[in-house]
């Protein structure tokens, strides 16, 4: 097997390109988020990747693309291993080939990690260029594309259902030519998580490279060091945060077995959000806003909402409003997105990819009305759907 192929360390490969957030170490190159990967432009006939794997409850899978086609996706099983991306292909016709994470980091899983030593190829690596624009998307578990692939009436939580391909991300990207990072997890939100855990605030460890991963595997591999925003700039960023701070009201308090304290975002009697603790929701988008400014100071920043209902679009758009005047920042707005139906709907009562393909519209068109330089278009192959967005 793979006969007369030549191998080589990433480190390697000159015209490489690193998709995600990462500590910058090829050998082997660790993948943390949702969307993270490896790109490469091959003329070769066929080409393998050494992939390795281990987790303890949580397998992680990936997607090949090539072409800009999804031509596999697969569970990655534990250990070290050879898999072949394309074999019997012309050897002298350039190829684009792209290895997804298609799962989010796993703090559920201590053991859970991904990583790629390397590739074995008969042929010869191109540069990939970048491309005109870079996004960066940060949300929950809509985001990380949790339900996006299967039926309706699956209910288990496993990364089987889980994908960075079929994505509002990925759809968005593609379309107007963009490199994107994904900064996404399950049950997480902005002031508190869905069961009103104060920890799982994704503004709390946005500076690191992958700050919601705690075992002492992904420490040791970096996940808690300073992320590089220098190195990597987005032109837009895309918030979409807000549905698990509303289930937190819906859900039982939260006790903190360190301190005894416990936590409850709460509603009154008559089923509206109390407004003391709604206020928190909204100073937490206020000041989370205040930090992406200061991470990205030119980026166009789009708070995206609405995909598992919008409850919280009110409050979130004081939030952005309170910004906008404390910080006199005319690029920061509010997008309402589609709300998923029974005929738009996936796996684990979360958006399908049907849903996911009409939110990528709506942002597309909304961005390409917005952002200087993009050209009016609508995503390929999508189904019609109510767009509706709010500049405040």
């Amino acid at each position: 097997m793979m006969t007369g192929l030549k191998e080589y360390k990433l480190s390697e490969i000159s015209n490489l390109k690193i998709h995600g957030r990462t500590t910058g170490c090829l050998e082997p190159l660790t993948l943390f988020w949702t969307g993270s990967g490896i790109e490469m432009n091959v003329s070769a006939s066929e080409l393998w990747v050494e992939l390795e794997s281990d987790y303890e409850h949580h397998e992680p899978w990936i997607a090949i693309t090539i072409n800009g086609v999804i031509v596999s996706r697969q569970m990655i099983p534990i250990g070290r291993k050879w898999i072949c991306v394309f074999r019997g292909m012309d050897k002298e016709v350039k190829k684009n080939i792209r290895i997804f994470k298609e799962t989010q980091a796993l703090n559920e899983d201590l053991k859970s990690r991904l990583q790629i030593h390397g590739v074995r190829s008969d042929g010869d690596f191109h540069k990939v260029e970048d491309r005109p624009y870079k996004i960066e998307f940060i949300g929950d578990s809509i985001t990380s594309g949790e339900g996006a692939v299967g039926d309706k009436v699956e209910e288990d939580w496993i990364m089987m259902w889980f994908s960075a391909i079929h994505n509002y991300t990925y759809m968005v990207a593609e379309e107007i030519n963009a490199d994107y990072r994904v900064v996404s997890q399950s049950g997480w939100g902005v002031y508190t998580g869905y069961d009103n855990n104060p920890n799982k605030s994704i503004p709390g460890i946005y500076e690191k490279i992958c700050g919601s991963l705690n075992s002492e595997t992904y420490k040791s591999l970096g996940a808690h060091e300073d992320n590089d925003f220098q190195a990597w700039q987005p032109d837009i960023v895309v918030v979409n945060l807000g549905t698990n701070d509303e289930g937190a009201f819906n859900n039982p308090e939260w006790k903190d077995e360190k301190t005894g304290k416990v936590h409850k975002q709460r509603k009154n009697e008559d089923g509206s959000f109390n407004p003391e603790d709604l206020s928190k929701f909204e100073n937490a988008v206020t000041d989370f806003l205040v930090k992406l400014r200061r991470y990205n100071p030119n980026a166009y920043i789009i708070w995206a909402y609405g995909m598992l209902g919008d409850g919280m679009l009110p409050a979130i758009s004081r939030g952005v409003e309170n910004y906008r005047l404390q910080a006199d920042d005319n690029k920061v707005f509010v997008l309402s997105l589609p709300n998923t139906t029974e005929e738009t709907i996936g796996a684990r009562y979360h958006p399908g990819v049907l849903s996911h393909e009409r939110a990528a519209r709506t942002l597309v068109d909304f961005i390409k009305k917005t952002v200087p330089g993009t050209v009016p278009g609508t995503v390929p192959g999508t189904v019609p759907g109510t767009e509706t967005e709010e500049r405040i």
